[in-house]
């Protein structure tokens, strides 16, 4: 593995976009203001999650819908969507639909496993149908190749009834987004799948690793390396890594105090594995020069074209901002970084 980082092509952030259950307007336009506030710095994208039957973002596509209209440049990314959930049918509809509103910016990222509730759960939210049906990889190839704009049906010659709209295609067709897509993975299985099928790779601060590495940056370089290895682009395939990271320039005392409170809650969990084969990526807190001496060490961000920040939950809109500003005017350039306008 080498030392000598390749060149960043572009910095952002990931973020849940949390809220209060009984205020859930405020956490969502809050969440506007930030991508606002990103793009303002000259980041180059924001990520944001998934959860559902949680205080999070639940429907990406109809959150950047509404970031389209209040943003002109910044990425907009989801890290990820979990395709089971979704219908893929559906889903290239919605995303197509804020790819079209947003000029062509949305950077799909996607995952897949089987439901993972108690099958009374489960028959609510995927109906019954979830026991027979295959939460594989095949989903995202059906996605994608929706997404394309491959033929799902023969349209019949217009006949004077219902008018003239019907498609062959699913609409609105939004060109070069199937080629946007990223595989949000963990394991060298699918990193490996992910890049003999073409797509980008996407690795936060959750992995597994194969027996006898549990260096949580040496795993997640294995799987890079793996990725590249078996995508038709080689080395130039395209990379993203994220880490909860928290600068500690910028921000009052008070912040500093929470900061170092949060970061030492969730220390312990990064000690173990769990699972059997699953690490957790310690948060990394600190001085400018120390977060920059940490990314310019850690083997999977010199592997990386794309460095994500990831916002801490349990955080506060002033809290993000300041975290942004570190990192878009002197962080990210100290690594090489520089802002496109």
């Amino acid at each position: 593995m080498s030392a000598q980082a390749r060149p960043v092509k572009s910095v952002g952030f990931i973020h849940l976009v949390p809220f209060d259950k009984n205020d859930p307007q405020r956490g969502h336009e809050e969440g506007l203001e930030l991508f606002e506030y990103a793009e303002s710095l000259g980041l180059d994208s924001g990520w944001v999650r998934t959860r559902h039957l949680q205080h999070g973002l639940s429907s990406p596509a109809v959150f950047f819908g509404a970031v389209s209209q209040r943003t002109t440049k910044i990425g907009l990314g989801n890290a990820v969507i979990p395709v089971g959930f979704e219908n893929p049918f559906r889903l290239a509809e919605d995303l197509a639909t804020a790819d079209v509103l947003s000029g062509g910016r949305l950077l799909p990222g996607l995952s897949v496993h089987a439901p993972g509730y108690t099958e009374e759960v489960n028959d609510l939210v995927h109906d019954t149908g979830w026991r027979e049906e295959d939460y594989g990889y095949g989903r995202i190839e059906r996605l994608r190749s929706l997404l394309s704009g491959e033929q799902v049906r023969s349209v019949p010659e217009y006949n004077g009834i219902g008018g003239d709209f019907d498609s062959e295609r699913v609409e609105p067709h939004s060109e070069g987004l199937s080629e946007r897509l990223w595989y949000g993975g963990g394991s060298l299985r699918s990193a490996e799948w992910a890049g003999q099928s073409g797509l980008n790779w996407l690795v936060s601060n959750i992995t597994s690793y194969e027996e006898g590495e549990e260096n949580f940056s040496i795993a997640q370089r294995k799987q890079i390396d793996t990725f590249r290895a078996a995508h038709r682009e080689g080395d130039s395939a395209r990379v993203s890594v994220a880490r909860v990271i928290v600068p500690t320039e910028g921000a009052t005392l008070d912040q500093q105090e929470r900061y170092a409170r949060y970061v030492e809650g969730r220390t312990a969990r990064t000690k173990g594995v769990h699972g059997g084969r699953t690490l957790i990526a310690p948060d990394v807190t600190g001085s400018n020069a120390e977060i920059i001496e940490f990314i310019r060490n850690d083997v999977a961000f010199q592997a990386a074209d794309d460095y994500l920040f990831e916002l801490p939950f349990e955080f506060e809109l002033a809290d993000w901002k300041q975290i942004l500003e570190q990192l878009a005017r002197e962080i990210a350039p100290a690594l090489g970084w520089s802002r496109n306008d």
